[in-house]
């Protein structure tokens, strides 16, 4: 019999924990904590970054909620109710991504800050987060694509735990989740590791890149997906989106360095040594 992992990871007070849940924060904790020693390499307060989480986190699971209820508003027209049944299932990481984005502008014109130095220093931590998260849809059994077959999984060698709660809906499927993961953590170990070169990335870039690389991988791989929310047709959102944003990301910087040459270098304090991530 094949060992399905259980995605309650324990309850408290008969409320059920999910393990989701638990990768979730612990992906937005890790991202804080990079983002917080990294801002004070930049200049910026260790507090910037936390103080804007307490704003942008409640206002990116709205975004992340909305998102994917209007782009699936059907069954939410029908009972209303169960669009504030997020346990159910129905976040959108775009949307999330988006809202927090916004919220981004406003914290930082507020505080006198660079907006686009304040997502360069979001941008490592924001991609480590949603390599982790994928691993939450791995617990909850979602976000998988079509039909493959056993033996295709251990061609990929990859550990018998995945194969085996690959066996979804009777069938095997295509482990898009850990797709997703593995090219989220080798972006993260990419801009982490092309930061600490000095005049690579004019302020901005790092979270360019970031978008650029994300978004290249998202469009194929929500292409294997089973779950994908549709626009028209056999028209994707999430394929769409990515598509407006990786070409947006390199006009951005192709027109920030043509037409703004004087865009500042992105610069780290390199006597700190305590920061250095």
């Amino acid at each position: 019999m094949i060992a399905q992992v259980n995605r309650v990871a324990f309850e408290v007070f008969g409320l059920e924990i999910y393990w989701y849940a638990i990768i979730i924060v612990s992906g937005i904790a890790i991202a804080l904590w990079l983002a917080s020693r990294e801002a004070v390499r930049v200049g910026l307060k260790e507090d910037d970054m936390t103080n804007y989480l307490l704003w942008a986190l409640p206002i990116a699971i709205i975004g992340a909620r909305l998102y994917y209820v209007l782009f699936d508003l059907e069954p939410y027209l029908a009972d209303p109710i169960q669009i504030f049944n997020t346990r159910s299932g129905g976040l959108a990481i775009y949307g999330g991504l988006i809202a927090a984005v916004i919220v981004l502008f406003f914290y930082t014109r507020y505080h006198f800050i660079d907006p686009w130095l304040f997502l360069d220093v979001c941008a490592p931590g924001v991609i480590l987060a949603q390599g982790m998260g994928r691993w939450g849809n791995f617990m909850n059994h979602e976000a998988f694509g079509g039909e493959t077959t056993r033996s295709f999984l251990e061609g990929l060698h990859i550990p018998a735990f995945i194969i085996d709660n690959m066996y979804i809906e009777g069938a095997y499927r295509q482990p898009t989740f850990l797709y997703e993961s593995l090219w989220c953590l080798l972006g993260f170990v990419l801009l982490l590791l092309l930061r600490k070169k000095t005049a690579i990335f004019k302020q901005g870039e790092i979270f360019l890149s970031y978008v650029g690389w994300y978004s290249f991988a998202r469009f194929f791989i929500e292409g294997m997906r089973t779950d994908s929310l549709y626009l028209f047709g056999n028209l994707r959102v999430s394929q769409a989106l990515s598509l407006v944003l990786f070409v947006g990301a390199l006009i951005a910087i192709f027109l920030r360095r043509k037409k703004q040459p004087a865009v500042p270098i992105y610069k780290r304090n390199q006597g700190n040594n305590q920061y250095i991530v």
